[in-house]
């Protein structure tokens, strides 16, 4: 009996360890990836750096401002579009799963979240860009919120789906209107959920270059105007990046600096109010 565990205890020792193994296989190369992001970007970044627009080439100096203003207000704009869509579509798919317009919806979604980003742009690019007579932010975020909606909408449902009907029939049961349940009680349980999906969503948007190459284009100038032509930090990123000048590369590093702290306080910060929410539930 004896040799059998632990012939048994070995086993259970050598699978733990081989899959702390593949663990940091996987782990490694995102801890090399954000090294070299880190080392190479934050020498670049200081007050100059993010206050002022680039210079022309040979000067030296610049920074990534009109980057930056333009990268949250198509963030923003591309939001405000797409989280309210996104959730009643979520809300309806989970309420209603088994009718033909959710299967085919569903459908949709799942097409759509496999729909390359480039192909998005050179949609909205005919659709948009050329009956407007140019490019524009507006586009940009529109092209951006169709990116968002999938994930958006996906992650409201499969959230929605996980809580148990008991929280519904009895809010039903005290003669609550069905969509005062809905918005009262049912979408704020799984709101961890929800969060969790925007903050994803908002995370592939943030570092999509494809889109905005066809629609919201670029400006070397700081500019508020969503109807004209607007830099963001992926596209700044890509045009420096894939310059022949030394000084480009380096604004390239430092935006993609932080481009990545963005990306990473987003997280943190959903992760501390998904917590404290599910404190008060």
């Amino acid at each position: 009996m004896e040799p059998k565990l632990g012939i048994r205890n070995a086993k259970s020792l050598i699978f733990k360890w081989v899959v702390i193994f593949f663990a940091f296989i996987i782990t490694a190369p995102l801890i090399i990836v954000l090294a070299y992001i880190v080392k190479q970007g934050i020498v670049q970044v200081n007050w100059h750096f993010l206050t002022n627009v680039p210079v022309p080439v040979g000067e030296t100096g610049g920074g990534i401002i009109n980057a930056l203003v333009g990268s949250f207000l198509m963030v923003i704009m591309a939001s405000i579009i797409a989280i309210p869509v996104g959730i009643f579509a979520g809300i309806y798919l989970s309420e209603n799963p088994r009718t033909k317009l959710a299967y085919y919806s569903g459908l949709c979604v799942d097409i759509l979240q496999g729909v390359p980003s480039i192909v998005v742009g050179i949609v909205m690019y005919f659709w948009l860009v050329k009956p407007m007579g140019g490019f524009s932010a507006i586009a940009g975020s529109i092209a951006l919120a169709i990116m968002m909606l999938p994930i958006v909408i996906r992650s409201t449902e499969q959230t929605l789906l996980l809580l148990p009907p008991s929280l519904k029939e009895a809010a039903l049961s005290l003669g609550v209107p069905y969509h005062r349940v809905i918005l009262k009680v049912i979408v704020p349980c799984g709101f961890a959920g929800i969060l969790s999906g925007i903050t994803l969503s908002i995370a592939r948007i943030i570092g999509e270059t494809a889109p905005l190459l066809f629609t919201a284009l670029g400006n070397r100038y700081l500019s508020f105007s969503v109807g004209k032509e607007m830099e963001s930090l992926p596209h700044l990123i890509y045009t420096y990046a894939t310059s022949p000048y030394d000084d480009w590369h380096d604004l390239a590093w430092g935006a993609s600096f932080i481009l990545l702290v963005f990306v990473l306080t987003l997280n943190i910060i959903t992760k501390v109010l998904t917590r404290k929410w599910k404190v008060q539930l």
